[in-house]
């Protein structure tokens, strides 16, 4: 009788465990959007979407190993208008401020453009192409270790324009959110951004949930530290050998650049594009054009002058150009309820 009354005590044991986490996954579904406003129309294209393509049966059910998703950081995932890239803000530390780096005069001209860019919210077309190049001159030398102690110790700084934000914490909260969901629908999550590739795994370490080699970015040439300028086809690697950091630029991973970075790292085309300006545009196209599955391409709009650096003209510019391919706009004022956090404070005055 004592054995079966302990079978029976396991059985509800089990049961309740059972049960609890069911309450958990409800309670879990309940929440996941709890940066969203209730009815924001792109979030709810978004699940419509997922829930369509993940069902079993569904004329649109794609398979696991090709549910693609790929992100923009800078203005998609992560703060880009305080007021300009925090790579371009580290570059600058690094050039004109940190006492350890004796920079060229290249690399201070380069960082004055970047001061004035920020000051008087006019970056020059050629500003992105220079500061790329002088970036990886900048950090040459560098370990992959090196490079992430750096960009973790600068990230630590508050960030521009903002009371209550370092830039280790400038994600946009909904888009985390977006990330998380989509992990959970079996979703293969990728990073493509302009900003250097390295930079962009210290800073999503710990808040953006996208593994190391998931991330693609803007890329420098990376060599043996006793290598010198031997070739790598004629040098062999030494137990006695880092990886550092060269001053040449690969590539800048932006516009057309992020196709061929998809194409050569990913190897498939992606169901779903997450990015917010001109520089995701070709991706977005790629997504969507010509795509065996169905597909949707989704654009973060910077129409929030209170929370954050927009611009409602230029806002709503860009969402007629978005709309007029299909794509669908996220609107950073009317669909979240926070951006970074309620404890985070634009400050007066910025613009």
């Amino acid at each position: 009788m004592k054995k079966q009354n302990k079978v029976i005590l396991l059985i509800l044991a089990v049961c309740l465990l059972l049960i609890a986490g069911g309450l958990i996954v409800f309670r879990h579904s309940k929440n996941d959007f709890q940066y969203w406003t209730p009815g924001a129309g792109s979030l709810t294209e978004l699940q419509e979407y997922v829930e369509d393509v993940t069902r079993p049966g569904s004329e649109n059910f794609i398979p696991k190993e090709d549910r693609i998703a790929v992100f923009d950081m800078d203005g998609t995932l992560y703060g880009e208008k305080a007021p300009i890239y925090v790579e371009w803000w580290m570059f600058a530390y690094r050039v004109l401020e940190d006492p350890s780096y004796q920079a060229s005069e290249e690399l201070v001209s380069v960082a004055n453009e970047i001061v004035e860019a920020a000051e008087t919210g006019i970056i020059p077309d050629d500003l992105e192409k220079k500061h790329a190049i002088a970036n990886a001159k900048a950090f040459a030398g560098m370990t992959i270790g090196e490079y992430k102690d750096y960009v973790n110790s600068f990230c630590l700084r508050e960030a521009k324009g903002f009371t209550g934000l370092k830039y280790c914490e400038a994600w946009y909260l909904p888009m985390l959110e977006v990330i998380d969901y989509l992990n959970r629908h079996d979703f293969t999550v990728y990073m493509c951004s302009g900003t250097d590739r390295f930079l962009c795994r210290a800073l999503a370490e710990g808040m953006a949930d996208i593994p190391e080699r998931q991330i693609i970015g803007m890329d420098s040439l990376c060599v043996a530290s006793g290598q010198g300028e031997t070739d790598g086809l004629d040098y062999v690697y030494t137990a006695n050998d880092d990886v550092v950091r060269t001053e040449h630029l690969i590539i800048k991973n932006v516009k057309a650049n992020k196709v061929s970075q998809i194409i050569q790292e990913i190897g498939a085309k992606p169901v779903l594009s997450f990015g917010n300006s001109s520089g995701d545009f070709s991706m977005a196209m790629y997504t969507t054009a010509g795509n065996p599955y169905k597909s949707m391409a989704f654009m973060v709009v910077a129409d929030d002058t209170e929370r954050e650096f927009g611009n409602a003209e230029k806002a709503q510019q860009l969402r007629a150009k978005w709309e007029s391919n299909g794509w669908t706009p996220i609107s950073m004022k009317n669909d979240w309820t926070t951006i970074y956090g309620k404890n985070v404070i634009k400050d007066a005055g910025s613009q």
